[in-house]
């Protein structure tokens, strides 16, 4: 059996995410891009915005059945599972958390996205470094830079390009105006990256000894 830690670390990481998440959308400087296409969704047709999260992650849970190799199937459909546990933290926070960007100046708009940019960088660390199931948005792009044989970090970004521009056309198509993106879009682009490499950098070790995983570079 896995060290239970290794689980608590996983499970705090998966809620710290979907918060770090929810902080972005209620920044309302623009979501982060690989969510961008079910927010503008939820928007334009009125619908939850964690139903279409869910959406949209099993979409990238159909592609990767795809690109895996069939011994990977049962942790891949895991994935919808994490998706379904993962939008409901969604739709949880979002009704907890009553701010309203309308109501607060941009320099607190701008203090939230950066907040949100940084429990979203530590969530995914959280859980990456655990290696159990991944976030689907996590598992598309590793999924994609396994088969084109590109490093993830070049796969994250032309994957997360895709997405802004997809998102650009919904809203287009459907209102003749873009919604969703925004400089917090770009913020979220850059800034997730380099909150992900500063926790590795002064925590990986600690996550991974406590969750009595080898620590990265040691036996």
């Amino acid at each position: 059996m896995k060290n239970p830690y290794r689980w608590l670390i996983y499970a705090l990481g998966m809620a710290v995410l979907a918060l770090g998440i929810t902080l972005n959308t209620k920044a309302g400087l623009g979501v982060s891009p690989i969510i961008s296409v079910a927010y503008s969704v939820s928007q334009i047709f009125s619908l939850n915005f964690g139903d279409m999260t869910f959406l949209l992650y099993c979409l990238f849970v159909a592609a990767q059945l795809f690109l895996r190799d069939k011994s990977e199937l049962v942790a891949t459909l895991l994935q919808i599972v994490v998706s379904l546990i993962f939008s409901r933290l969604l739709n949880l926070f979002a009704f907890l958390i009553p701010y309203d960007s309308a109501e607060h100046g941009l320099l607190a708009n701008l203090g939230l996205l950066a907040v949100a940019i940084f429990l979203t960088g530590l969530g995914i660390a959280m859980t990456v470094n655990m290696r159990l199931v991944p976030n689907p948005g996590d598992g598309i792009v590793q999924a994609i830079a396994d088969k084109i044989s590109r490093g993830q970090g070049f796969t994250k970004n032309i994957f997360d390009v895709g997405c802004v521009c997809a998102t650009a056309a919904v809203g287009f198509c459907c209102t003749g105006r873009i919604i969703g993106i925004g400089v917090g879009t770009i913020a979220a682009m850059i800034g997730v990256g380099r909150a992900v490499s500063l926790v590795n950098h002064f925590y990986q070790d600690k996550m991974l000894a406590a969750a009595g995983m080898a620590v990265q570079g040691k036996a």
